[in-house]
């Protein structure tokens, strides 16, 4: 709880009116895009200025006081639910591009501009910036680069950590340091800025950060294939890699995916499909051109039983957006729906779906699954509802089965979501005990008093064993 002296200094420090202790704006901010994951702040401190934020964790080191970073709320790993109360940190009044730097290419910004504002920004001088979560019309750059996003154009441009170079952070003591900068190099020490990104808000806040651009691409095309059974669109996966060939887009979605899709965004996607793979290439145009004919025939070649490119920009558009619809589309089913992020080696993808679907039956769940099958990157998505606690019991467990036949295949428990509060059960499947270890000892030395979002990728149980055992 806040005493009345700490309520008082968050208040002179970032304004009155900008501190809210209202059960509705507590409410507001008690949850996020995670289902089963709620707890109630004790205040919601919106700071303008990098400085008032170094203030107001001063005050809270001091006090004692959990702090829980927030962009807009779409992690899916329950990355900003303040289940140790405390206060709520905003970052609404820190929404600028600060700058666009054409002979430098990179772009200057604070944690709170939505991440399409940053691309639109940077196309509107000829450049790029890659990295696209699927929410990105309503997603930070603080709340990216604290999950370090990825997206649909992962394959072929990688994810958000690419992309940073540099940083400005406010440490959990108030201290402000500046990592990295308009380089392309450096090596100057520990690479900081690559701790950050990631970190979940558990080292340190981020108030500032430098983002590398690109030239923007010529142009994109954009192509489906449709295949009867999974293990040939697999196999189409690694066929396409295998020839050198790096779409910017190569999204999976299987049978169940696509009718909820189609049924939402009725743009005449095929329900008969088995799996349908959605491929986009851009760059110069006669490579663009080059890359699709080689694709359409490894496609055939591995059994797809359609393969159609689309013929205008609009066409084009429509069925990237009807992916991006996925989540949304399968959320009207149920009253919960629960998405996660395993992934598995490219090689691996046709069997972790057939595990996925095996494990579904097994449970007695509905699981639909779709992903980012160029980098391995699945979301199987449970369609479930919280007041049922038997079915709900049961979905934990295949999700449990799913993350161990991940690992089991050479993946991972997370490939964008991160682990939050929600996956820290299952962080040691990956991490093993010794890796856990080496992040609990960076975690106490740059937040001795566990104040940064506690709760999320360790338990105060864990900083605490760090502590005695120092």
């Amino acid at each position: 709880m806040l005493t009345e002296k700490a309520r008082d200094q968050l208040a002179s420090i970032a304004g009155q009116e900008n501190m809210k202790t209202d059960t509705a704006s507590l409410l507001a901010y008690s949850y996020d895009s995670t289902s089963q994951y709620q707890a109630m702040p004790d205040a919601v401190v919106s700071p303008a200025t990098t400085n008032e934020v170094a203030s107001i964790v001063q005050v809270c080191n001091n006090e004692n006081i959990p702090i829980v970073p927030r962009g807009s709320g779409t992690n899916l790993c329950a990355g900003t639910t303040p289940l140790e109360g405390g206060i709520v940190l905003l970052f609404n009044r820190m929404d600028q591009i600060i700058e666009v730097d054409e002979e430098n290419l990179t772009i200057r910004t604070q944690p709170g501009v939505f991440t399409k504002d940053i691309n639109k920004v940077a196309e509107e001088v000829g450049l790029f910036y890659p990295p696209d979560p699927g929410s990105m019309h309503i997603s930070q750059i603080g709340g990216n680069i604290s999950e370090n996003s990825g997206g649909l154009r992962g394959l072929k441009y990688g994810v958000t950590r690419d992309y940073i170079l540099g940083l400005e952070i406010v440490l959990p003591n108030g201290k402000i340091i500046r990592t990295g900068g308009k380089l392309a190099k450096d090596v100057a020490g520990y690479d900081l800025t690559r701790l950050y990104v990631g970190s979940e808000g558990t080292l340190g806040i981020v108030t500032e950060a430098t983002l590398k651009l690109i030239p923007q691409p010529e142009t994109k095309k954009t192509m489906l294939a449709l295949y009867r059974d999974l293990e040939s669109a697999a196999e189409t996966v690694s066929a396409i890699i295998a020839n050198r060939i790096i779409p910017a887009t190569l999204e999976f979605l299987d049978q169940a995916t696509v009718r909820v899709v189609e049924d939402f965004a009725q743009i005449g996607l095929p329900t008969d499909a088995q799996a349908v793979l959605l491929i986009e290439q851009d760059g110069a145009s006669e490579v663009v051109a080059r890359d699709m004919e080689r694709i359409a025939v490894l496609c055939k070649e591995n059994n797809a039983f359609k393969v159609t490119v689309a013929e205008s920009k609009q066409q084009a558009d429509a069925l990237t957006s009807a992916r991006r619809t996925a989540l949304s589309a399968l959320s009207r089913l149920k009253p919960t729906t629960i998405l996660e992020d395993a992934t598995v080696p490219r090689s691996e993808i046709a069997k972790m779906v057939r595990a996925i679907n095996d494990i579904a039956v097994k449970y007695e769940v509905s699981i639909c699954t779709f992903g980012h099958a160029g980098d391995g990157n699945l979301h199987p998505t449970c369609l479930t509802d919280i007041r049922n606690k038997d079915e709900i019991t049961r979905v934990e467990k295949a999700f449990e089965e799913i993350f161990h036949k991940a690992v089991e295949l050479g993946g991972t428990i997370t490939g964008e979501h991160g682990v939050g509060a929600m996956k820290l059960p299952h962080l040691h499947l990956k991490a093993g005990e010794a890796g856990i270890e080496a992040m609990r000892s960076i975690k106490a030395a740059l937040d001795p008093n566990g104040i940064m979002n506690p709760g999320k990728v360790f338990t105060q149980a864990e900083r605490n064993r760090v502590v005695v055992n120092k």
